[in-house]
């Protein structure tokens, strides 16, 4: 097979169309840390743009390839995830190893590019990114530490553009955590008899699907709250305001599709959902900020 072929599947595995997901937000983080700097040379942001944009493609694509590797024999053993390249003998493990590596090396060297904080935090980032694949063997909290790991993105943004940290991305990181911790649960509730039967955690194998959804709309109540938490620190105007509120209908019709009895749609409420939140959040934040001048 050649090397384009399995970089081909190796990239359908991890999904890498979903680093939509995480992008926006990291962009967000990058568009608000810019309203402090003040006029500067369109070649500073494009490259800004570049490396921010290869960092997020290598930490993501590290942790996803990663993660397939470590969880193969677990994936071999789900019905639902036996068709995966790895298991399925579509891929070999020391290609998708490779390409950790080199995911990895990209993230590490868009850092640098970016400044010394982020090639200094960058270890810390990337340890993070991978380790989560193993929490599922030992803690229930797992999704906490995904939304962390996908969290990362709008603060290391930030400190990509300012070289420093600040109130106002910690509080957008926090809204991603939370997020990110609550959608990932209602997507683990359709493996609850299988974690439950191969030891794994989670929280619907620790409290039952039912209780797990209530968990996730908690998590998802939180999100919110931290959310306008996070337009009032930022100083937004209306049009940051409409996305704000655009994601809270989102968040109710999201967890309309996912009930203790009926996963069905789940699906629709994890990846189209997700997807919107995303990038309703990128363009209205944006557009406050460079229509409003907020």
């Amino acid at each position: 097979m050649s090397v384009t072929t399995r970089l081909r599947i190796t990239l359908e595995m991890i999904k890498i169309e979903h680093t939509l997901f995480a992008l926006p937000f990291a962009l967000l983080g990058a568009t608000l840390a810019a309203r402090d700097l003040g006029p500067r040379p369109a070649s500073f942001w494009a490259g800004k743009l570049v490396w921010i944009t290869l960092a997020m493609v290598g930490a993501r694509s590290a942790a996803m390839a990663f993660n397939r590797l470590v969880d193969r024999n677990f994936d071999a053993a789900n019905p639902r995830t036996a068709g995966r390249a790895l298991p399925a003998g579509l891929v070999d493990g020391r290609f998708v190893l490779t390409f950790t590596g080199v995911s990895a090396a990209l993230f590490v060297v868009a850092a640098w590019r970016l400044n010394s904080l982020a090639l200094i935090l960058s270890p810390v980032a990337l340890a993070s990114v991978l380790l989560y694949s193993y929490t599922k063997r030992f803690t229930a909290a797992s999704h906490l530490v995904l939304g962390l790991c996908l969290g990362i993105a709008p603060a290391g943004a930030w400190i990509a553009v300012q070289g420093k940290l600040g109130a106002v991305p910690v509080l957008l990181s926090l809204c991603v955590m939370l997020w990110t911790a609550g959608f990932d649960i209602l997507y683990a509730c359709q493996d609850y008899d299988f974690d439950r039967q191969s030891g794994l955690r989670s929280i619907p194998q620790s409290l039952g699907v039912a209780n797990a959804l209530i968990v996730a709309r908690l998590l998802h109540c939180l999100m919110f709250a931290s959310l306008i938490g996070f337009f009032y620190a930022a100083h937004l105007g209306w049009i940051g305001l409409t996305g704000v509120a655009a994601t809270g209908v989102l968040l109710v019709y999201q967890h309309s599709l996912v009930k203790p009895g009926d996963l069905s749609r789940l699906n629709a409420a994890f990846f189209t959902t997700n997807a919107f939140v995303s990038v309703i959040l990128f363009i209205s934040i944006a557009g406050d900020v460079f229509l409003l001048g907020s």
